[in-house]
């Protein structure tokens, strides 16, 4: 197959949590960068995708634009010290390898916490950032509908999204390991963003009560308290329930830390009291952990407390393995029948303009009748004669080496571009 679809990645494998939050791209800078490769380097298909665990760019094109694409993350981020970064990126050239390694991120196989449910909505975000600015062409539509079809049997065949192994879930089984020893401990959650409302959830699910929510836009907390047993405080109040809660939980995204040090200490502490930050970039200064009685959570810090969950999801693994294996391969099939396509065409082309210029020699000295025998006889020989390298092509494209006998093909026939 040959190597067009590529990839760009940086992931929580190897860039620490100040590196990753450097290249963060909210939607507005995904669609600024999906429009740079665009312009500058011409690239019509392309996927950014941008988590708090990683930034990766796939791309499809017959050459390596690695670079110019970490530049252009860069430029989009208006990043000093893009040298310092470069080595945290891998670069993927292989078209099988990146293609894998997109069914693996969207399953949630590559996840920080694996599994991860959150992960298969953000890659159709990333998705649909794509198709807004018009850059999904035949090739990534299928593979996109390929990677979501495929998802979707994960869920339904394995048991690799049973329980509630994800950031969110994770976040709850701290949250529980934290208050244990308290007496009707209160828990804050700033921010109801998609993580900041999927740990709300499980917090209630789980029985944990007294929480209170507050986010920007005050009618996206009264919809969450009018499902869930929770208490809505307004946006200008934070400071006052900062100072009260035993939990903070911030999932606010921004450029700037919304709570920083010189606020958490002035806030009287008389035993200890817990900060969780879900956001990408941090939304709290890191600094605060000097705080006698502040312990500060980050995402890197998180970890799984569902171990039964866990294990359950791992034991499925080969599983969800062979299910992607089985779509890959379907879709490397159909990447080589598209890309025999033409050859077969421009075979019949052919075949037929030889089939026609013989009919035209002998029409004047036939019938009516005797011209529709003909047609119809010389027809059904041509599909005779194709029947043969039709097959082996498409039998080729399962072994991988439709290119070959492409190849071959338009040597023999003399297949030129204009027919093919």
């Amino acid at each position: 197959m040959t190597s067009l679809f590529k990839a760009v990645s940086l992931s929580y494998k190897n860039a620490p949590i100040k590196v990753r939050e450097c290249v963060s791209l909210n939607e507005t800078e995904c669609k600024q960068l999906l429009n740079y490769l665009k312009s500058n380097l011409r690239l019509a298909e392309v996927l950014v995708l941008s988590t708090c665990n990683r930034t990766e760019v796939y791309y499809q094109a017959p050459q390596d634009y690695s670079q110019q694409i970490i530049e252009g993350i860069g430029l989009v981020k208006k990043l000093n010290n893009l040298d310092e970064i470069v080595s945290f990126f891998d670069v993927i050239d292989s078209q099988v390898e990146a293609i894998r390694h997109l069914f693996y991120v969207s399953v949630g196989l590559e996840s920080q916490v694996i599994g991860d449910l959150q992960i298969v909505n953000q890659v159709k975000r990333a998705y649909q950032y794509t198709t807004d600015m018009g850059m999904a062409g035949p090739f990534l539509h299928k593979l996109m509908q390929s990677v979501f079809s495929t998802s979707k049997r994960v869920v339904q065949e394995t048991g690799f999204r049973d329980g509630a192994a994800s950031v969110s879930y994770a976040t709850v089984e701290l949250v529980r390991e934290l208050t244990a020893g308290l007496i009707h401990p209160q828990v804050l959650i700033i921010g109801l963003g998609e993580i900041g409302a999927d740990v709300c959830k499980n917090l209630c699910k789980a029985g944990i009560g007294n929480i209170l929510v507050a986010n920007r836009t005050l009618e996206k907390s009264q919809a969450m308290a009018a499902e869930y047993p929770v208490e809505v405080i307004e946006w200008a109040q934070i400071s006052d329930h900062v100072a009260k809660a035993d939990v903070v939980i911030s999932a606010v995204p921004g450029m700037q830390p919304f709570l920083r040090k010189s606020f958490i200490e002035k806030l009287s502490i008389p035993d200890y009291k817990y900060f969780i930050d879900l956001s990408m970039p941090r939304s709290i200064e890191n600094s605060i952990e000097t705080i006698p009685g502040v312990l500060l959570f980050n995402i890197d810090a998180i970890k799984s407390k569902a171990s039964q969950a866990l294990e359950k999801r791992k034991a499925a693994i080969p599983q969800v393995k062979e299910l992607i294996a089985d779509a890959t391969q379907t879709f490397s099939e159909w990447v080589q029948e598209t890309a025999i396509s033409p050859v077969i065409h421009g075979l019949k082309e052919s075949l037929e303009q030889i089939r026609q210029g013989e009919i035209n020699r002998f029409m004047k000295n036939m019938t009516e009748e005797e011209n529709k025998k003909v047609e119809q006889i010389t027809k059904s020989i041509i599909q005779k004669i194709l029947k043969s390298p039709v097959v082996e092509l498409k039998a080729a494209c399962k072994r991988d080496d439709a290119e070959q006998l492409s190849e071959a093909l338009r040597a023999l026939f003399k297949l030129e571009d204009s027919q093919i």
